[in-house]
């Protein structure tokens, strides 16, 4: 976990090093200047020595200056460094998702993802920051002042030694009784934003059920986990500072009674009191900042778990070593093929599909609600990996492909149409980054989303909301079909992509296809036995088998479930579930 998080460092090696280094060089400064107090008091100020106490003024004032330099350089150093790991820890996980497999998304949730790459990172960014810069001059000022008073006077040194055992232990006691809360707080942040994500983006949904006042129950119920987790943790560091306090005050008593003493008795010097007194102030408070640092990092470990869980996570999908990079055509043979969504799962959602669809073929896909259409779809683009048996795209076995290479060639409208803030022209892009505007008008027109872009004041400049707000869900569709087209590929699934739109466009959308993209196969998941009746060929699905599969009328005579289907909807009677 620690590697995986260093390995992010990488170009801010150098101000991860300066920074120590800078920190180091202040401690130097700050623990010369009480010795140089000490000086002024017994042979400056005690003599009357008015040149000696200028002069050693002037080098304290230069300590100090230097000191304060390398606390700044330190700051500067440290804060890129730490925004800087941020940077690269955000840009890995965010790159690493994309590698993701829908296998690999299915483990993490949306909320999860979004918690790992802000609070969590951020987290790590303050840690790591407080690592570079208090984590080693806490340390250093501790055991160096804790030297020069053992230098000055061994016998009140000691009461330092005694007061830091016992400081120490209480506050490892305190931190470990604090962590187990930590590392409970932040899986409840995944909750809240889970609850802040599903309302925002269905906000009109929730409106229109008039259900604020449960979505406030939700949020307030989730936010108050946090806060409660938060209390206790925060009641049981609220002891770090009662405790210091009674060190620093305990010790300055006990320093300045003995001292005193000793002072009398000429075992002592005025000077090397004060000297002794600041040092007290120097090793009490880098065990403060240590206090400090071990909560940062105790909270911040929880977080490093969840990041270094997501960047090496591998993908379940990985490209052959030698990949075929060209689709010969679009012809689909499904070979024995078994598919579960668990590695370990024992129900399968396909079994046994064996099914020959030829290049340029119209096959039209039917079943009821879990029938696993959706699944056997996803596996020609590789989604997913087959679990038994083998799907071959052109001749050739999915899995021998380079990935990219086949999705390019095999275009899927999904059952959930997403359109991305940006304008028409933007989101139809997403199919060839290349294409002209006229390209773009071509596909529409195939799709019929032209005849509700020209009524657009922009047309095809239109800016479209986050998700497609401002476009209707059969417009979104249209949209999204003409994005696909776009990548001209050889495969074109329509996962129920036509379902908002009226029947006399999907049979446009249909005549389009038959004429423009003759030689694309083409597989229509739908509902609807009309959006299918026309195809070369139609599936008919029935729990993760295919119970039938052949022309419409071949169907009718001898496929009860589809003539069932048919008779249904004809008669105007129901849909496909029914």
């Amino acid at each position: 976990m620690v590697r995986t998080i260093l390995g992010q460092v990488k170009e801010f090696k150098k101000d991860s090093i300066l920074t120590p280094v800078f920190m180091i060089f202040e401690v130097i400064m700050e623990m010369v200047i009480p010795l140089l107090m000490a000086a002024i008091i017994d042979n400056g100020v005690e003599k009357g020595d008015m040149g000696y106490i200028c002069k050693t003024g002037a080098v304290m004032l230069v300590m100090a200056v230097l000191g304060l330099a390398a606390g700044m350089m330190g700051a500067k150093y440290g804060a890129s460094a730490s925004t800087g790991l941020a940077r690269n820890l955000r840009g890995t996980m965010f790159n690493k998702v994309q590698e993701f497999s829908f296998a690999n998304i299915d483990k993490f949730s949306t909320a999860g993802l979004v918690t790992r790459l802000t609070t969590d990172v951020t987290n790590i960014q303050n840690a790591y920051q407080m690592i570079l810069r208090m984590c080693v001059r806490a340390p250093f000022s501790m055991v160096t002042a804790m030297a020069m008073a053992f230098l000055i006077n061994a016998r009140l040194a000691s009461i330092y030694l005694a007061a830091v055992i016992l400081l120490g232990g209480c506050l490892l006691l305190i931190m470990r009784k604090a962590t187990r809360f930590f590392k409970q707080i932040f899986p409840k942040y995944d909750d809240l934003n889970a609850s802040v994500q599903e309302n925002v983006s269905a906000i009109r949904v929730v409106k229109a059920y008039v259900r604020e006042d449960y979505e406030n129950k939700r949020f307030t119920e989730a936010s108050g986990n946090i806060y409660k987790m938060f209390t206790k943790a925060e009641n049981i560091l609220t002891w770090n500072a009662p405790l210091m306090q009674m060190a620093v005050y305990s010790c300055i008593l006990a320093i300045s009674w003995i001292g005193a003493k000793m002072i009398i008795s000429d075992a002592l010097t005025t000077g090397q009191l004060m000297s002794l007194l600041a040092y007290c102030m120097n090793i009490l408070m880098s065990l403060m900042m240590l206090s400090m640092i071990f909560v940062m990092v105790t909270m911040s470990m929880a977080s490093a778990e969840r990041i270094a869980e997501v960047i090496n996570e591998e993908s379940s999908l990985t490209n052959p070593e030698h990949p075929v990079m060209e689709v010969k055509d679009g012809s689909i043979v499904f070979d024995h093929v078994d598919f579960a969504y668990g590695k370990n799962s024992r129900e399968m959602v396909l079994k046994d599909i064996n099914l020959e669809i030829r290049a340029g073929e119209t096959v039209g896909i039917i079943g009821g609600t879990g029938s696993a259409k959706t699944s056997l779809v996803n596996l020609v683009s590789r989604l997913y990996d087959v679990t038994d048996g083998s799907v071959r795209v052109g001749g050739v076995d999915v899995r021998r492909y380079d990935m990219e290479a086949l999705r390019n060639q095999v275009s899927v409208v999904l059952q959930k149409n997403v359109l991305f803030s940006g304008t028409i022209l933007d989101n139809l892009r997403w199919g060839d980054p290349n294409a002209t505007e006229e390209d773009c008008k071509r596909v529409c027109r195939m799709a019929c989303a032209d005849e509700f872009i020209e009524q657009f004041p922009e047309k095809y400049h239109t800016y479209i909301e986050q998700g497609g707000s401002n476009v209707s869900g059969g417009q979104k569709q249209r949209l999204c079909i003409a994005r696909a087209l776009l990548k001209k590929p050889k495969v074109l699934i329509l996962d129920d992509s036509t379902s908002a739109v009226d029947t006399a466009t999907d049979g446009r959308i249909r005549k389009a296809f038959a004429t423009e993209i003759p030689n694309t196969t083409k597989l229509i998941i739908a509902q609807r036995i009309s959006s299918v009746q026309d195809a070369d060929r139609i599936i008919v699905m029935d729990n993760g088998r295919v119970s039938d599969f052949g022309t419409h009328q071949e169907l009718l005579e001898r496929s009860e479930i589809y003539r069932d289907v048919y008779e249904s909807q004809t008669g105007g009677n129901g849909d496909f579930d029914e």
